[in-house]
């Protein structure tokens, strides 16, 4: 779709820092004539990067780069490293655990399999600038995690990853809360147990609507915000 080669070459620039926090984004008019477009697809990629936290807008004004804050927009689906690369941090990552087991009922139900089939669950902390910022537990449905194996988990976009051997995420159901870090969190986030930590509950399906994954990201509350994008209201 064009509206997504324009926000990818946009996102480039703002990333590349081509275009710096507070510059003018090229107006609808300029990126109708570089890409020989009407200005709807035009629309539709600024929305994106709006959505993204990439740029700012007001009526009246013209859009401009956002100030890098460390705002995980949750109504769309970044990979965490490109996520990152836009916030203009280094992401890093440290794989905790990587393993086969049996399904259990919760996690079966989730996934949309029989209870004690065997899945692949991924621990991995998240890093920002070489700071722990996240702990992510994925778990998958075997024939998709077993393409994991082979890979330096610690080195790739465990999305990218997938979307090479064409498991791509077509549909996300997000859940928002706060919990208690456990132990495990509490370590590895360098946090006393019982600290708050923001956590974000997926379960992504691919184009044919199989459930692939389920995964628990536990966010720390002093470095990261959440943001949704909502519509105004709609005038009668």
């Amino acid at each position: 779709m064009v509206y997504k080669q324009i926000a990818d070459d946009l996102r480039l620039r703002i990333s590349s820092g081509e275009l710096a926090p507070g510059d003018v984004v090229p107006t609808e008019g300029q990126l109708a004539e570089q890409w020989q477009t009407s200005r709807g697809p035009i629309r539709n990629a600024l929305a994106e990067l709006r959505t993204e936290g990439l740029i700012e807008t007001a009526r009246g004004r013209p859009a401009r780069v956002a100030s890098r804050k460390a705002g995980q927009a949750v109504d769309v689906s970044i990979p965490f490293t490109r996520w990152a690369s836009d916030l203009g941090a280094a992401p890093g990552a440290q794989t905790q655990e990587l393993t086969l087991r049996r399904a259990s009922a919760s996690i079966a139900a989730e996934l949309e399999i029989a209870e004690g089939e065997l899945v692949v669950d991924v621990v991995r902390l998240r890093l920002l600038d070489g700071r722990p910022t996240m702990l992510e537990r994925l778990t998958y449905i075997e024939s998709v995690g077993r393409l994991l194996f082979d890979a330096d988990l610690d080195a790739v976009s465990i999305t990218d990853l997938l979307a090479a051997h064409g498991v791509v995420t077509a549909d996300v159901d997000h859940e928002i809360d706060a919990v208690a870090a456990d132990d495990l969190d509490a370590a590895l986030l360098g946090l006393p147990p019982g600290a708050p930590l923001l956590r974000l509950h997926r379960v992504a399906r691919d184009a044919a609507g199989r459930t692939f994954e389920t995964s628990d990201d536990r966010y720390r509350s002093d470095i990261v915000r959440f943001t949704v994008a909502a519509p105004g209201p709609r005038l009668r």
